[in-house]
């Protein structure tokens, strides 16, 4: 009888690690493999369109005679389409070496579909930098996640985090104005969702991280504080790794009365809470809509750690984001 010998779990489990790190670099070498190959085409379709007298209209041709070769014999990923993506992407990129691994086809075709050169770049990084998959890339990109972040920041700041050629240094550096929280499911109705917006964050807490900024982390939830006799729950408690401090958030209406109850969570994380060489505490009130002259007449004039942002639970239309962008930025040129 053969006999019986245990294998211990953390073996297997180097072992199955293995395995899925050889299969996720398959994956992402046959990803990138198709990513070369479409530079490829490109870059041949441009070498050889430059060679015709009337350079626009022959490329058209070009373009649409060798789609009707390959499509018969290749299929429907070498059609006109995508083959002028084909020439895009060379033109947008012509440094092979300068292709990122990390970044699939379809990756690829969302960036060289935004003409500014800095706003391409931005999501280019930020898309190695924070292992966005084609979704999530499409989301913020969507979300106009890089417009939002230029409402309290300058450009050259903005990209220099995404460089990793600084630290932010300020809540408004990280921190998103308004929040796009469509990916919660909530129902367009006051007086639902504001009552269970809390209970939907902590369902979809990965995805409400990556849309609150970079750096965050899950605290606590309903975190009890005992004042004397009184007692009071703070909503929500992250801790920022970059900032390096604590972040209470809390949901309501943007009242002087929730702006100051926040104040007093802020003040207690600071007082009890906070470790030495740690940053003050912020604190930040989620509201479905939001008064900035309130904001400031309820807290002093040197406030940094208190903010207000507001939340949408569906996606807006780009027109509707660049209205809304446009609005903002002629109340700050005033």
């Amino acid at each position: 009888m053969e006999e019986q010998i245990a294998i211990k779990e953390g073996f297997v489990g180097e072992i199955k690690g293995i395995i899925d790190k050889a299969r996720e670099g398959a994956v992402r070498s046959v990803n990138f493999s198709r990513v070369q190959m479409y530079w490829n085409i490109g870059r041949r379709i441009f070498e050889e369109e430059q060679q015709g007298k009337e350079r626009a209209k022959y490329g058209t041709y070009l373009i649409k005679r060798l789609a009707e070769r390959l499509k018969p014999e290749y299929g429907s990923g070498f059609g006109v389409r995508q083959l002028e993506k084909s020439r895009q992407f060379y033109k947008t990129f012509p440094i092979a070496s300068a292709l990122r691994t990390q970044l699939n086809w379809t990756q690829y075709k969302l960036l060289i579909s935004i003409s500014n050169e800095d706003k391409r770049e931005y999501y280019e990084l930020e898309s190695v930098n924070n292992s966005w998959n084609s979704k999530e890339l499409e989301r913020q990109i969507t979300s106009k996640l890089y417009e939002r972040l230029l409402e309290s920041n300058d450009k050259e700041a903005v990209l220099a985090v995404a460089r990793r050629e600084r630290i932010p240094e300020s809540p408004q550096e990280v921190i998103k104005d308004p929040m796009m929280l469509e990916f919660l499911g909530l129902e367009r109705k006051a007086s639902y969702y504001e009552k269970d917006l809390e209970s939907a964050i902590i369902d979809h807490l990965a995805e409400f991280l990556l849309e609150m900024g970079k750096g965050f982390s899950f605290v606590a939830r309903q975190r009890r504080i005992l004042l004397e006799d009184d007692e009071f729950f703070v909503d929500l408690i992250l801790y920022n790794r970059l900032l390096r401090c604590f972040v209470i958030v809390e949901t309501g209406k943007l009242t002087h009365q929730d702006l100051g109850q926040l104040q007093m969570y802020v003040n207690y994380y600071d007082r009890c809470e906070k470790l030495k060489g740690e940053n003050p505490t912020i604190g930040i009130l989620l509201c479905s809509s939001k008064n900035d002259t309130v904001v400031k007449m309820a807290l002093p004039a040197d406030n940094k750690t208190i903010m207000a942002s507001r939340y949408e639970l569906y996606m807006p239309s780009s027109a509707q984001l660049a209205e809304e962008i446009g609005q903002i930025r002629k109340k700050f040129n005033r």
